[in-house]
């Protein structure tokens, strides 16, 4: 959300909060000023500020950002910092962020400015990365505190921490340690100075010693206050993500527009079918169009009524639910080969209600263009004229509406405007299929659908398919084929080895693939010590990241060994172990999901276009944005509007989007959400002016360390 400062008032909107600014600050000329609600990040290119940059971005929070390496950036001065309105003074910024304490040559104009700006209009400022030392509010790390890696570190917030910005963590930030061979995480643990005003926030013991350093604490002086980072991290890095909320709350006092939540949602494509089951022999799946031994016999894998209560009891245990996609042919069929009887799909119905459904069509057609498959791989049919040849229109409107009638005849809690298609198809397959069936969005106008599932991996920006909006999801690396953990490592190792040792050899056309084994693994431990806790931090990478796309499995992998539920109760047991109970994970349906992700894109983009305004003035906070744009925001709990709770309740503070349809809202913060003040500078302390040491980081931070390293 990198975009320029404007003033000027746009159409429609206002978002109005009582917010009181600290007693007794001092302030340019007799008005109370009027503060811009835009963080200033200024960056050295590092991967620190990067992250923050990131974290803004995906919440939605507007940013300003000045790059130290660009030749001809803006100087930041008095005046690119502050300014006068309609006569009262104007802060263009109300939060800054820097590399370090101090990025600046010694004795520079442009740390004067900040320093003088931050104390001016109360602003506080976070130091992404830097060095412990005086200057930063701690000692030197030589004088009993540590400098170096702190892979595989637990760090701890502390009570200060959980009282003040990191309260939605149960306590347990562990650093990542995904290679022994590469560093990941580089810090300076150190207590603070003598007579400095420093509150840790987050600590972690120094090695070989009984006492602890300081991560993360607030630094205030000289009347300001920083919020000193000694760590490095990058985006992408757990220990960055547990704390990312909580430094965005600190900067901006819990008052910003964008939001933020950690969303998880599982789809299990196929219900009702049955999925063949890969063939170690053969090392492929009889019945796929790719597997073409002509003796090879499919061997299907299907639920039974027994994994119905093992899903509706797992449900309960975790207070989730899962969404089913169904093909209702798969139980027409079964009935048809068994006199009538399918007790699988009898005792989902009995239980229809404990999940929630997703039209899967009727077969699992593949809805694009009609697959020609005398070669591996298969390719696009054409026709005499050489153009392709398309599944029709009809084909696909029959498949999508033969699906939904039989769900309603049997009584599934449908939203008959979500759809997902067998293998995503009908949407563009590279490289056989470089473009949508064209008959696709007119049959899915022909059946009011709303919401189209997509594939992540190939398809990941939310786009329109005729009237329908695409939901990209992640697919999770637990095989369709797979009901048994010995079935999915045998065919892992196949996939992620070398030629040389039997696998397909992906891993040596395509380097840049991340989850490729030196060696294959053992097929009685290999699924438990490897895939479960790698395909465990994929995904809680992906909750933690305030993204809300879903993630689709199989209903095979809710068979035989249900081989899903290690997985998921990973990425369950591990959020809930790190977060409080006020931080739960957003389990949304498709459509809300969908919902979103196009408000987000709309923000997004209203943003871009410079089309958003928002400040305060004393106790008011007014955001103006075009006619039928939502305004996301983010306030403590206890703000109302008309006396009504404002948005939810989520991580202690409360959030949401208000009505795109261009009214304005009144939003009244409770008195305990006075921004606070800061200290008198201590006695005999000056104001840093030396530019911080230049702090280390590693590979690992540089360059993201795939998950996939570390058995």
């Amino acid at each position: 959300m990198k975009r320029t400062v404007r003033t000027t008032a746009l159409t429609v909107g206002a978002l109005v909060a009582a917010l009181g600014l600290p007693a007794g600050a001092a302030h340019a000329g007799t008005a109370t000023p009027r503060i811009d609600l835009r963080v200033l990040v200024v960056s050295d290119g590092g991967p620190a500020t990067g992250a923050i940059a990131a974290e803004l971005d995906a919440a939605g929070t507007p940013y300003t950002e000045i790059d130290l390496t660009r030749t001809g950036r803006p100087v930041i001065d008095a005046g690119f910092l502050a300014d006068t309105v309609d006569g009262r003074p104007r802060a263009k910024y109300q939060a800054v962020v820097l590399p370090n304490d101090n990025p600046f040559p010694a004795g520079s104009a442009e740390m004067t400015a900040l320093a003088d700006y931050e104390r001016t209009y109360s602003i506080p400022q976070v130091d992404a990365y830097t060095y412990a030392r005086p200057e930063a509010g701690l000692q030197y790390p030589t004088a009993g505190g540590y400098s170096g890696s702190v892979d595989g570190v637990e760090a701890q917030v502390t009570a200060a921490g959980k009282a003040g910005p990191f309260g939605y963590l149960e306590g347990a930030v562990p650093f990542e340690d995904n290679s022994p061979d590469v560093g990941e995480s580089y810090a300076y643990l150190s207590a603070p100075a003598a007579g400095a005003d420093f509150t840790p926030y987050v600590e972690a013991a120094v090695p070989g010693q009984s006492k602890k350093g300081s991560l993360v604490g607030e630094y205030r002086h000289d009347g300001r206050r920083e919020l000193v980072v000694t760590f490095v991290y990058n985006r992408y890095q757990q220990q960055f993500r547990l704390l990312a909320r909580g430094i965005v709350e600190w900067m901006t006092d819990g008052v910003h527009l964008g939001a933020s939540r950690n969303y998880f949602a599982v789809h299990v494509d196929d219900v009702f079918a049955a999925d063949d089951r890969w063939n170690s022999e053969l090392n492929c799946t009889p019945g796929d169009v790719d597997c073409t031994d002509p003796d090879a016999e499919p061997d299907p894998i299907r639920m039974t009524p027994a994994d119905v209560d093992h899903a509706a009891a797992w449900q309960d245990e975790h207070g989730f639910t899962l969404d089913l996609a169904y093909n209702a042919a798969g139980s027409v069929e079964h009935r048809e080969e068994n006199n009538g009887a399918d007790a699988l799909a009898d005792r989902f119905v009995a239980e229809r209600n404990r999940f929630r459904w997703i039209n899967h069509t009727y077969t699992h057609a593949f809805l694009g263009c009609e697959q020609d498959t005398a070669t591996v791989p298969w390719k696009c049919a054409t026709n005499a004229d050489g153009s392709t040849k398309w599944v029709s229109r009809t084909e696909i409107a029959d498949e999508i509406a033969t699906n939904r009638v039989w769900g309603e005849d049997a009584g599934l809690p449908l939203e008959n405007d979500e759809l997902v298609t067998g293998e995503h198809s009908g949407l563009k397959v590279l490289p056989q299929q470089p473009e949508d069936n064209p008959h696709l969005a007119l049959a899915l106008a022909d059946n009011d659908v709303a919401w189209l599932a997509s594939d992540n991996s190939r398809d990941p920006v939310q786009r329109q398919v005729g009237p329908a909006t695409t939901v990209s999801r992640y697919p999770m690396n637990v095989f369709y084929n797979a009901g048994r953990a010995a079935e999915q490592v045998d065919e892992y190792n196949w996939i992620y080895t070398g030629r040389a040792q039997g696998g397909s050899g992906i891993c040596e056309d395509n380097p840049a693939t991340t989850t490729c084994l030196d060696e294959p693994l053992d097929p009685a431990t290999g699924y438990a010590g490897h895939i479960v806790p790698l395909e465990t931090r994929i995904a809680l990478g992906h909750v933690l990241a305030n993204d809300p796309k879903p993630h689709f499995i199989h209903q095979s992998n809710l068979a035989e060994d249900r081989i899903a539920y290690p997985v998921l109760d990973g990425v369950l047991d591990g959020y809930d172990a790190l977060f409080t109970d006020d931080t739960p994970v957003v389990n949304l349906r498709m459509k809300d999901i969908g919902t979103e992700m196009r408000r987000r894109a709309a923000w997004a983009a209203a943003l871009d276009a410079g089309q958003v305004t928002a400040h305060r003035v004393g106790g008011t906070v007014t955001v103006e944005a075009p006619d039928g744009t939502a305004v996301t925001a983010t306030a403590p709990a206890g703000t109302t509007s008309g006396g009504t709770a404002f948005g939810e309740a989520y991580a202690g503070g409360r959030s949401g989007w208000t009505p795109a349809d261009g009214g304005s809202l009144t939003l009244a913060l409770p008195s305990s959400a006075a921004l606070p003040g800061t200290a008198a500078e201590p006695a005999g302390q000056a104001p840093a002016t030396a530019p911080a040491p230049d702090t280390r980081v590693p590979a690992g931070v540089r360059e993201q360390v795939p998950p996939a390293v570390r058995d």
